[in-house]
């Protein structure tokens, strides 16, 4: 796989990795109605993005995308312990609804704006494609990584726009895309990880791993004892998934 040209890369995206707080979920925590307030509900022109490459980067890239409440920089560290190795490319989303970004609008916390959902993804899709071809990035080489709503658009995005995603790692995710054409995505592979605890997500993650399944994805479908919350659990488990070799270091929660 073609490594991406130093020349891309300016010192100031050398990061030292520091423990971010996690994207905030799509739980919401139900209150008397009152008198809501109006919804607001804005989008920004385009993708900001950040790029990350270690000193000792291999060939590995990684496209990081956030959880609802997150940004380019959430999913940084976490991916540095999965991929020490790997460049890294953390993109945002452009919507940002009632003051939380997210990568599409959403009407309650398992159901979505369908025609936002398409009209995101096809965004996105564009703007990898220019930014595939401004850095010299072989996007079937890449491996998508999604946190929550990140997840849930790259799902979308792969029944969509097949081709695009050939290996994606997709962790608290569910399916939000109603009427999701039958595509073949034989050559693809996934993993899933559910959190048992995750009372919001976790029904609907058996649901998303027989959608992908049926288009003849190869799916890894990883259920673990937790919430909706990352942890050092699941850097061991797409570390593993992946063939890399994660940091060493104590146990530590990821919130």
């Amino acid at each position: 796989m073609p490594s991406l040209p130093s020349l891309f890369f300016s010192t100031a995206l050398l990061l030292t990795a520091t423990l971010p707080t996690f994207a905030a979920n799509d739980l919401v925590t139900e209150t008397k109605k009152v008198s809501a307030p109006a919804e607001s509900v804005t989008r920004e022109a385009t993708f900001a993005y950040k790029l990350i490459k270690p000193q000792n980067a291999s060939g590995r890239v990684m496209i990081l995308m956030h959880g609802s409440g997150g940004d380019e920089s959430t999913l940084v560290d976490l991916a540095s312990r999965i991929a020490p190795d790997a460049t890294l490319i953390g993109v945002r989303g452009r919507v940002v609804q009632n003051g939380v970004k997210r990568w599409y609008k959403r009407l309650t916390p398992t159901e979505f704006d369908q025609q936002d959902v398409r009209a995101e993804a096809t965004a996105f899709v564009e703007f990898m494609r220019s930014k595939a071809q401004e850095l010299k990035l072989d996007l079937s080489s890449a491996t998508f990584l999604g946190y929550s709503n990140g997840a849930n658009l790259i799902a979308a995005m792969t029944q969509l726009y097949p081709g695009i995603v050939t290996k994606a790692v997709l962790l608290r995710p569910m399916p939000v895309l109603a009427d999701a054409p039958k595509v073949d995505l034989s050559n693809s592979k996934f993993l899933t990880i559910a959190g048992e605890n995750d009372k919001l997500y976790y029904p609907f993650a058996d649901r998303l791993q027989k959608m992908l399944a049926s288009c003849g994805a190869k799916v890894d479908a990883r259920v673990i004892g937790t919430g909706h919350n990352l942890g050092d659990e699941d850097v061991r488990i797409v570390a593993e998934w992946l063939g890399a070799t994660p940091v060493r270091e104590a146990p530590r929660p990821l919130p």
